[in-house]
């Protein structure tokens, strides 16, 4: 029987969790029953402590987990866009899907979405807001579907309970989705972190509060494992429209710092569908990319002689340079190899 791999990552223990995978799609909520959308479980007293006290605290949490991934998980989808694997989650009975920017890419892409029962699907992207790693995708086959609601990522609190769940590596038929139990570390308009692990595919994937609402997409996956970002469910409501219209704009942004006079900026969109590296898939005008000359096709192999393999190479990178400092990146241009100088700008607010 296939089984639930959690992770509890709060801060006093690590525990591997095996649960029962065999759930079935859960209910629809009635839309004019605010009570019930707003509050679906009792939360054990633990939540509301600092930390686990003891054996009787780590149980609580497990069964509250798994009621909740029990009624979320058959709504988050693995996605597949080309070569490209990530995750998303459906999130009303239309068919909308959301996930990560740079895993949705440019509206119009036709993708495959996996269901964890294995259920396949035809979907189309829609919107993306590239600054806000917001992207949005809608199911084209017809049928009835799984899906979770959305919550309110203004609402929550540093130190709050948190699940992670999505399907790193893509969908394995003989794993089921991966649940991750964790906190949040640290808040604002733009971002939450938190101490969910995370690896490469769960990007798009969902993050719940402890009453089963989306409140996250995961956008960057660090190398420190207790610092991952999600972009907030927020960002998503109130571009809505224009993400269901299918509009496209922003640029591709490090979330990490929010402060944009503290934030190297490069001004650059990375093709989600390259899997050799980083090629360019646009350049923002008046940036410091455009001002150096780099164009789109170009993939960007190293920077200050430190390759560049993925976007979280880059995230990381940056992270340590500040506005203003000068940086000799290496690309490759129709097949030639060249070093190009940038002066890296400040993030426009």
């Amino acid at each position: 029987m296939k089984g639930w791999r959690i992770t509890l990552a709060a801060g006093l223990a690590v525990a591997l969790l095996v649960i029962s995978t065999r759930a079935a799609a859960p209910p629809v909520v009635d839309k004019t029953k605010k009570e019930e959308v707003e509050k679906l479980f009792d939360l054990p007293d633990v939540f509301s402590r600092s930390a686990p006290q003891g054996p009787s605290d780590l149980k609580a949490i497990q069964e509250h987990v798994k009621k909740v991934i029990k009624k979320v998980t058959p709504a988050v989808v693995a996605i597949k866009i080309g070569p490209a694997a990530g995750s998303g989650v459906v999130i009303d009975a239309e068919g909308h899907v959301l996930t990560a920017g740079h895993v949705s890419g440019k509206p119009g892409r036709e993708c495959t979405l996996i269901f964890p029962d294995g259920k396949r699907v035809k979907g189309k992207t829609l919107g993306q807001n590239a600054e806000g790693d917001a992207g949005l995708i809608k199911i084209i086959d017809k049928g009835k579907f799984p899906y979770v609601k959305m919550g309110d990522s203004g609402a929550l609190k540093k130190s709050e309970w948190v699940l992670a769940i999505g399907h790193p590596g893509g969908y394995m038929p003989t794993r089921s989705t991966v649940v991750r139990v964790g906190r949040i570390g640290r808040l604002t308009q733009r971002l939450i972190e938190t101490d969910c692990a995370l690896v490469g595919g769960d990007s798009g994937g969902p993050l719940f509060d402890m009453q089963g609402r989306v409140v996250g997409i995961h956008s960057q996956i660090r190398k420190q494992v207790t610092k991952n970002v999600h972009a907030p469910v927020n960002v998503f409501k109130t571009e809505w429209k224009r993400l269901v219209k299918g509009d496209s704009w922003g640029v591709m942004s490090d979330l990490e710092d929010p402060d944009p006079a503290n934030t190297a900026y490069l001004g650059v969109v990375f093709d989600a569908g390259y899997r050799s590296g980083l090629r360019i898939e646009e350049v923002a005008e008046d940036t410091p990319a455009e001002k150096a000359g780099l164009k789109v096709g170009d993939v960007v192999m190293a920077i200050d002689d430190v390759k560049m393999k993925t976007r979280e190479d880059l995230t990381e990178f940056l992270s340590t340079k500040k506005p203003g400092e000068t940086v000799v990146m290496a690309i490759k241009r129709k097949g030639e190899q060249r070093k190009i100088e940038v002066k890296l700008g400040k993030r426009p607010d």
